[in-house]
Parts: structure tokens; C-alpha cells; sequence
């Protein structure tokens, strides 16, 4: 198998870290060479982190680079603007529409750029855009926005929802189980 490539972006604090553990424990289940590697910048303080997740037969490198991501999952729709020069043709954007303002739009030095989605788009991207923070509140906790863009993400693999759930049981703690599944099958349901 050739290899495949997903980048999670967001911003610190936004759960990016367990939604590639989850990616990676289901995909160490079934048997893949997987490579991930983590960027943090300033994350404790809102920045960008990017986690890069390679897999296939054999994997040599963790990073992805431009023109490579078969798939770019963002916690947020500036950072998938941001990465979207990542994405390699008839790769595909799954991000979430909520807007978390960066320092400069913070302290008015900047705004937060207008029309994201058609920017992306306009670049070439399939973009799936989500409000998962509302799913993310429907499942119980707005902490829950990267188990619902991992829902979403799901439909393009060939692992069944068991496996998948499996996957989730073995990366969050017990107590937020039901409210992560839920969080999941929501994810998994969008259109």
C-alpha cells in the first residue's frame, strides 16, 4: 500500500494530541508501518500545533510535506487555511467552522480573515466544512470537537465503526467514554 498521509491542525488546547493517538492506535491494530511526529508552537498559548500521522507498508519519514497530505483535519477554519498548501490534489480538508482569534486579532492589530471557506475552496481544495462544536456540545462537551472530526474522517477509511470505537476505548479515559462514541457516531453521520 502506498502511503497515506493525515495532518491534524488546530490550535493548542484543542485536543489535537488524542485525536492522533486514537488514529494511530487503530491503525497499529491492523497492521501498518505508522509515523507520527508533533509540532507544538506556543501551543500553551494558543498557537498552531500540527500533528503529522504516515502510514502504510513501510513508512520512512514522519513529516509530510507540501503537496502530500491525502487529508487535512482542522480544529479550526484559519488554521486550515493556514495548511492548505499541504494538500495534495483530490486530497480533501475536513475542518471545523469555529473561529478561535489568534494574539494579533486579540489585541486589534489584525481581523480575522473574512471568507475562509471560499479561499480554501478557491485554492482547490474539497473542503468539508462542519460546525463541530455544535455536534461536539450535542455529545456532552465542547472538548469533544476532535472526536467528532475524527467521526468525520472515518468514512474515508475502511474500518468498520466497531473498530473504530475500540480504537476510542483504548484512548480516553472511562469516565468519557459514552460521551466520546457519541461525540464519534455524530461525526461519523454528517453528510
Amino acid at each position: 500500500m502506498e502511503t497515506k498521509n493525515v495532518m491534524i491542525v488546530g490550535v493548542g488546547g484543542q485536543g489535537s494530541l488524542l485525536a492522533s493517538k486514537l488514529l494511530g492506535k487503530l491503525l497499529l491494530t491492523k497492521g501498518y508501518d505508522i509515523k507520527v511526529s508533533e509540532v507544538h508552537g506556543m501551543s500553551q498559548r494558543g498557537g498552531s500545533v500540527v500533528t503529522y500521522v504516515r502510514f502504510g507498508d513501510k513508512v520512512y519519514s514522519p513529516i509530510i510535506d507540501k503537496g502530500e497530505a491525502d487529508f487535512i483535519v482542522s480544529f479550526e477554519m484559519l488554521e486550515a487555511a493556514r495548511y492548505t498548501e499541504f494538500l495534495k490534489p483530490n486530497g480533501k480538508i475536513i475542518a471545523n467552522t469555529q473561529q478561535i482569534n489568534p494574539m494579533p486579532v486579540i489585541t486589534g492589530a489584525t481581523e480575522y480573515p473574512a471568507e475562509l471557506s471560499e479561499k480554501i475552496k478557491s485554492a482547490g481544495a474539497d473542503l468539508i466544512a462542519v460546525d463541530a462544536l455544535s455536534l461536539a456540545e450535542q455529545a456532552g462537551s465542547s472538548k469533544a470537537v476532535n472526536i467528532v472530526l475524527m467521526g468525520i474522517l472515518s468514512k474515508y477509511f475502511d474500518f468498520s465503526e466497531d473498530e473504530w470505537n475500540t480504537a476510542i476505548e483504548s484512548s480516553v479515559p472511562p469516565k468519557f467514554l459514552e460521551l466520546n462514541k457519541k461525540a464519534f457516531a455524530l461525526g461519523r453521520a454528517v453528510k
